[in-house]
Parts: C-alpha cells; structure tokens; sequence
C-alpha cells in the first residue's frame, strides 16, 4: 500500500483502486503483485497550439479521482503508430509502503537519439526492478525530434526565455514533479537518482549539470551515453535556425507560424531536412543524431568541455557499442552493408567518420584503419572486416566520450564513481554486446521477445537474448548493483566482488556478463582509443 497523501486521506483497502495525491489531483492506480502501478500521469501541461515550442507548463489541477492505468502514447515520432504531441506523461512502480520507509526513487530516461522512443515501452517496464531493488521506478515520455531539440530564437518563452531543447526542459520539469510528488508514492523525495541509456544517459549528464537541478538529483547512472558534440550529434544554434527556416518555407509559413501546421506534417519536413547522408543535407551540423543544442542556457557548452557532474556517478559502457549498428538488423533507414573484404571496410569506416566530419581524407581513414588492426593484433582480438568496422562505429560514437569523461573525473571529480563495462554476449545472428543490450537486463525483461522486439531492430523469430540461469543471474546482479547505489551505498550485490571507486591507473571496472557473472578488470580495449586522442576527430575531455 502507498504511503497516505500529504493531507493524510486514509490508505485504500484491499481489493480498492490504489489512490495517491499528487499536485495536481488525486490518481487512482491499481496493485500488480505486491506492487502498485500508475500509468499515464500527467507531469506537464499538452504542449500543443501556443505550448509547442514553449517551455513545460505544470498540468492542469482536477477534481475528483483521474484514472492512471494506462500509458500515454509516445512523443510524436515517425516510427510508432498513435505517437503523439500530448505525451508528457509518467509512470511510476512502486512496493507498497509505510508513510516512515520512505524509498529510494529511480528516474530513467530512455534513449532513442533523441528522435524516437517513449518510456511507456514494454522493455522498460519497471515492475521487476521496483520489487527486486525495494525502489519507486519513474520512467516518462519528453519531445523529441522538431518538437524537442532544436533553437530558435523566434521560440523565445515570455515567462521563461527559454528558445531551445524543450526535451531537456521537460526532462527539467518531469525531476521537479518527481521532487514534490515523490512521498505520494511512497519514495524520499531526498533521496532521487536519474539513470538513463543512451540519448537518455547523456541526458542524466546534462541534467546533473544544470544548477537549479542539483538540490534534487542525489546520483547519476549514465548508460552508453552518447555525449553530444558538433557536428555529429548536436546541430549548431546556426545550423538548427536554418533548420527551422527551412521546413517553414517548405510548408509555406514562418518560423513562428510553425507552431500552427499539423504536427504531422512538421515531423516529416524535419526528418526531410536530415535524410540521406549527411553530406547531401543543406545543413552540416547533427550529422548522425541531432540531441541538445548549446544555447547558453540549458546548456551552456558540451560535456567535454564542462567540469564534471559533482554528484556520485555510476558510468557504464557496453563491450561492443557499435554491434547495435553493424548487427543484422541495423536501425538505420538506409544501411551500410556489411564489409566483406578490404575495400569494403575501407568505405564502410569512411561512412562512419563522414559522421563527425564533413572532410574526411583518405589519410584519415588508413590511419584510423592500421590503428585499429595494430591494436586489435596487440589484444589478440579479431581482424576480420565486420569486427573492426563494429569497434570502430561503437568507440567513435559512444565508448571514447564515456571512458575519457571517466578518467577526468577519477582525476579531477570530488564525487565516488564506479564504472562498468556490460558484456554479456547476445545470440547469434547478432554479435557481440551491443548499445542498449543493458536495458533488458536493467529492468528484467531480457526474455519478453515481443518487449525486444518493439524496441530493438530484431524480429521475435530471432531472440536477441539467450534466457537461462547465466542471464538470469546477471539481471538480478545488474538489479542489485544500481539498487544499493540509488540507496547511497557502494555498490554491490551477492554475485559481485567488492567494487572499488574507478581509479585509470589500476584494476576498478567492473565487467559485468561473459564467462563469468562478474569481475573487476583494467579498462579494456585502452590502445584503440589512443586513436581518437591523436586523430582530433572527436574532442577529447
């Protein structure tokens, strides 16, 4: 049962609707196990008409009990059916409490490149994570796309000034709601850490960062966090008004006046500006995913070139990042084949530089080529076209930026941090532990194929995941670990040895998956990234 409401109501009875007070209104949930679950509450006003492009405005109070038992659909994206504008909306597991145990509160922030996803998704189901981790799990719905990362100053909010990135505001407002409505659900509204995967683990960086933010967010969990930068993934302020300017031409109105055309139509004008290859695009800039543009006020420069979040850190990477992408079922619209032999990768590792850069010279991709086949000799790791091209995609994008901010915070940082390297190896056809493989395993829904399925480019046919006593146990340990950390405890678990804080001169990553359940390692796969810190490619922390 939930903790009573703050102008203490009595407690439901057994076999009633599940009732909480939020300040908004009062939500009527329902009991799953020995948990209760409330789906679909509202935690900012529709931003819609005059709201689109607008910051988030708190929900509007009602009377009476509003039902919260089922999910909001997904912010509008061009992938799932029924998306919507009206999505910001949470959800919220909770073990049923005494108004004196107060739990830990887990807020997770799905990925998807900032263009796609929702946190109503069955893979994120929080059900198994709130029960085994004693923990009150929030997952939500923020824009995205044209909706959510972008500028322009035409946008500029009369109440707040803000002009840019209303799906970081929103993921803002959505930890102030958690904040104040915390207690109603049973959860210690001091006690409040943010994980996410992804666009959604850069998320939890950038949030951590903000000022106002820092009296509520306790710790950090970011996971294959894609760090922003230009031109790769994050559109210049130049280029993001261009954008804009552009998709008003096309639909015959202004910049302003955007905010009146079908949502629809103003999707599919954005994703027209940014399809096919970046070097065809009339715009440089958000050349593979488009996240946070630096505005000078929610976010007032990269991660790389920020101190470091003064909260504890929990980073975590996966083995292979990049066989998300190079895998059988990869996600892009238009993907690279496979290389087969030299000269395919030759171009296949072209494509993947031409993500970062709009010049890439032939030297630049011989020398990143022999670096990484020199490297892979030293490891005695695979040379083969498809291995090499894989390393490659998942260090450029994701493991550089993750391992480098790790280190620069082991030096400078006065907060504890513990890193992990995921490596539990999915099933052929694919290959390797890709990005976002740890979801499943977070949340305990590896096995649900459909729940994969909906979230992953695989079809059901072709299980992503083995299920047996080695998965099951990694899931649990991965549960155990995040759990004791959200507590403000080291973390740890039964089938874990003693973690220590992340130190890059020693031993301290803990590998979690593969031959065994779990160990601490050095960082692994070190003389590959030496390759980025020389090439200027990406920028280094």
């Amino acid at each position: 049962m939930l903790a009573p409401s703050a102008d203490h109501s009595p407690s439901p009875e057994p076999g009633d609707d599940v009732l909480a007070r939020t300040t908004a209104g009062v939500i009527a949930g329902e009991r799953a196990g020995r948990l209760s679950v409330f789906r679909g509450i509202p935690y900012a006003a529709p931003p819609v008409g005059k709201l689109r492009f607008a910051s988030p405005r708190p929900p509007a109070p009602w009377n009476g009990v509003r039902e919260a038992k089922a999910f909001a659909p997904e912010s509008l994206q061009p992938i799932i059916p029924g998306s919507s504008e009206d999505s910001l909306y949470a959800n919220v597991w909770t073990p049923g409490t005494a108004p004196d145990t107060l739990r830990p509160v887990l807020v997770y922030i799905h990925g998807g490149g900032w263009m796609v996803g929702g946190g109503s998704l069955p893979v994120y189901d929080g059900a198994r994570l709130a029960d085994r981790g004693d923990l009150v799990v929030v997952t939500f719905n923020y824009r995205l796309g044209a909706f959510g990362f972008g500028l322009h100053e035409e946008y500029a909010d009369p109440e707040t000034g803000d002009f840019a990135d209303w799906g970081l505001q929103d993921q803002a407002a959505l930890l102030r709601w958690v904040h104040a409505n915390a207690a109603a659900f049973g959860g210690d509204p001091g006690n409040i850490t943010v994980a996410g995967t992804s666009a959604g683990g850069a998320s939890t960086w950038q949030l951590a960062l903000q000022p106002e933010l820092r009296p509520i967010i306790r710790r950090i969990v970011p996971i294959s966090a894609c760090h922003v930068w230009d031109p790769s993934t994050s559109l210049t302020p130049a280029d993001s008004r261009r954008a804009y300017e552009i998709i008003a031409d096309r639909l015959g109105t202004t910049v302003a006046g955007l905010r009146e055309v079908p949502a629809a139509a103003l999707s599919a004008a954005w994703e027209e500006v940014f399809g096919g290859l970046p070097g065809g695009r009339e715009v440089g800039s958000g050349r593979e995913f488009r996240g946070p543009v630096v505005d000078g006020r929610r976010m007032t420069a990269f991660d790389w070139e920020l101190p470091t979040p003064d909260v504890p850190i929990m980073a975590i990477h996966t083995r292979t990042e990049g066989s998300f992408y190079t895998g059988p079922c990869p996600p892009q619209p238009t993907p690279t084949p496979r290389p087969t032999d030299a000269a395919e990768l030759r171009e296949a590792v072209r494509g993947v530089l031409d993500k970062g850069s709009a010049k890439v010279t032939d030297e630049l991709v011989d020398a990143c080529l022999a670096a990484y086949r020199e490297a892979a000799e030293a490891d005695g790791l695979p040379q083969d076209p498809l291995s090499l091209w894989t390393e490659i995609w998942g260090d450029a994008l994701f493991r550089y930026q993750i391992v480098r901010l790790s280190e620069r915070h082991a030096r400078e940082g006065g907060t504890p941090q513990y890193v992990m390297e995921f490596a539990h190896p999915v099933r052929a056809p694919h290959h390797g532990t890709p990005h976002e493989a740890t979801s499943p395993f977070l949340f305990g829904t590896y096995a649900d194929t459909e729940a994969i399925a909906a979230t992953y480019p695989v079809p059901p046919s072709t299980p992503l995941f083995h299920d047996g006593p080695a998965e099951r146990a990694v899931s649990e340990t991965f549960m155990d670990l995040v759990a004791a950390f959200a507590r403000g405890e080291v973390p740890a678990a039964p089938a874990a040895p003693e973690w220590p804080v992340f130190d890059p001169e020693r031993p301290s990553t803990l590998v979690l998956g593969g031959e065994r359940i779990a160990g601490i390692a050095p960082t692994s796969k070190a003389r590959q990234l030496r390759f980025w810190d020389e090439s200027g490619w990406v920028p280094r922390p």
